[in-house]
């Protein structure tokens, strides 16, 4: 998750509700995600209980990919299961186990990668030459100056950026934005590969390609660039959306010190590109002047082989070439073809389609066999962070708003889990269910408004909120609506932070505990953590 850091404290008066921070003893949660098929990891979680446990923790929220796929376990994980629970039963652990990825669906979708939301391609052009369809660009694009020659093609540049030897060069930027501009003409809802030169040397910073189509970004994914590289290609794959202008920017927003140079920027229209084969997110293809082809009939069977498997189930490489239609029609047949592709966020981030059947079947599976595993007393909901969503024909034709179909897939989750453990605690992150936070709209590339996704949780789901610059707000939403809350805190810098959470806590009731919540599995502070709590635990 992402987090801020820094904000005052306001003090507001109680809200109603349940019992106050001051008059129940507060539960102490501890954030663990581990491989629990390697046997040294249970050796570990087993000292980092008894860790635990001496500084008066009480829960554990146990994370593992392995949770999404139990069928394809072996014996010896569910016997470290049976370890991890004996160890923490003896120490007086309570364990609530994570499971419904939604927002970080890669592991559900280890099962079936063609259930990724995607993105829309209407209508790109393909033209048969040689028994098979290729796109066609229509009309041609390029990014001018691309070799980076003469600055003065580019729409405008920051004044840190400049020429050198045929690229540009950004050197020790000192904090200052560094990038260089072209204004880009597309066409709505097609499918652009942009491969771009990058070379550093000590830099620190992050190089960027941004393509931005009024506010939103129209790409997320990660570049990778080390700090120091020899010329490396790099590529960006984007929907254009709506969109018919775009901003294209290369640099960073974040630099320091090094150099940073970019050359070669090549821009293409794609097709079929991680293309997804699915009821949903059906594939059209019509001749430009005639009636739609029939797939098996008139052309091949149209499948991606590197969709959704590199390198493993359920992870989504951004570039690599695309398939072709086969086809026996004329050379010079002009189709048209539309279609549906996987669209990921930052290293991979995939979510899963909430719309199709298949999900939810996934879904109820993995909650009975997680209780069959467990037998646990409450489950957190993974819904966090839901970054694309809403594109896709199965999720469009319900004529929902974003938060109106998260609300209803929210529902759908506690109805699983309260048929298969009755009466047991319902645990959910905060963020995607906060209009302070993520719950609405313009956010990633999420169509429409994620208000309104709150009305999915009832009362009885104890929120876990963790946005630390507006934990006031935060707070005081779920209270308000009268939930429970358990807040997570620390994310790895500075536990003291941990006492801001607290008092901006004091205004309100139903505030059952906090967690030691660590993405790096760095328990150095575990035990100063619980100390800091401690004079808020009656």
């Amino acid at each position: 998750m992402l987090f801020c850091l820094f904000a005052a404290n306001i003090g507001l008066p109680a809200a109603p509700g349940n019992l106050s921070l001051r008059t129940r003893p507060m539960q102490l949660w501890l954030y663990c995600s581990q491989n629990l098929w390697v046997d040294p990891n249970i050796t570990e979680l087993e000292a980092l209980f008894s860790r635990a446990s001496k500084a008066g923790y009480t829960h554990v929220l146990l994370a593992d990919s392995k949770f999404a796929k139990l069928g394809d376990m072996d014996a010896r994980y569910f016997r470290n299961v049976e370890r991890v629970k004996t160890a923490a039963s003896g120490l007086g652990l309570e364990i609530v186990p994570a499971l419904f990825p939604l927002g970080y669906s890669n592991d559900l979708l280890w099962h079936d990668p063609n259930l990724i939301e995607a993105l829309p391609v209407t209508n790109a052009l393909f033209v048969v030459r040689g028994g098979a369809a290729r796109l066609e660009p229509n009309p041609p694009i390029s990014v001018q100056g691309g070799d980076f020659a003469d600055l003065a093609r580019w729409s405008w540049k920051d004044a840190v950026v400049a020429a050198s030897n045929g690229a540009a060069l950004i050197r020790d930027p000192r904090g200052q934005n560094a990038r260089i501009v072209q204004k880009l003409g597309l066409t709505p809802f097609r499918q652009y590969h942009l491969s771009i030169r990058i070379k550093t040397e000590e830099f620190r910073g992050t190089p960027e390609v941004k393509v931005i189509g009024g506010n939103r970004v129209l790409n997320y994914n990660s570049l990778g660039v080390k700090p120091t590289q020899d010329w490396t290609t790099h590529h960006v794959v984007f929907n254009s959306l709506d969109h018919r202008e775009a901003n294209l920017y290369l640099g960073c927003w974040d630099g320091q010190a090094g150099a940073l140079w970019f050359d070669d920027a090549r821009l293409e229209e794609v097709g079929l590109v991680n293309v997804v084969r699915r009821v949903g997110a059906p594939l059209t293809v019509r001749r430009e002047d005639g009636p739609a082809l029939e797939e098996g009939r008139d052309f091949e069977r149209v499948v991606d082989p590197r969709m959704g498997v590199k390198p493993w189930k359920g992870s989504y490489d951004v570039w690599h070439e695309p398939p072709v239609i086969r086809t026996a029609l004329p050379d010079g047949t002009r189709l048209r073809v539309s279609y549906y592709h996987a669209a990921t966020i930052h290293e991979d981030q995939a979510m899963v389609c909430p719309s199709e059947a298949r999900t939810v079947e996934l879904l109820r599976d993995q909650a009975r066999r997680m209780h069959a595993a467990w037998g646990a007393r409450g489950y957190l909901m993974s819904h966090d962070e839901i970054r694309v969503l809403n594109w896709c024909a199965a999720c469009q034709q319900r004529r929902l708003e974003a938060g109106a179909l998260l609300a209803d897939n929210v529902r759908t989750c506690i109805r699983i889990l309260r048929e298969v453990n009755p009466g047991g605690r319902i645990y959910v992150w905060s963020d995607m269910f906060d209009p302070h936070h993520n719950a609405r709209r313009d956010y990633y590339l999420v169509r429409g408004d994620l208000a309104g996704s709150w009305e999915g949780l009832d009362k009885d789901v104890i929120v876990v909120p963790w946005y630390f610059e507006k934990r006031v707000e935060s707070l005081r939403w779920f209270a308000g609506r009268g939930h429970s809350q358990i807040i997570a805190g620390y994310y790895d810098h500075a536990p003291e932070q941990v006492r801001q959470w607290l008092e901006a806590a004091r205004g309100f009731d139903g505030v059952l505990g906090v967690m030691y919540t660590t993405w790096q599995r760095r328990y150095d502070d575990l035990e100063r953590f619980a100390e800091l709590i401690k004079p808020d635990r009656p």
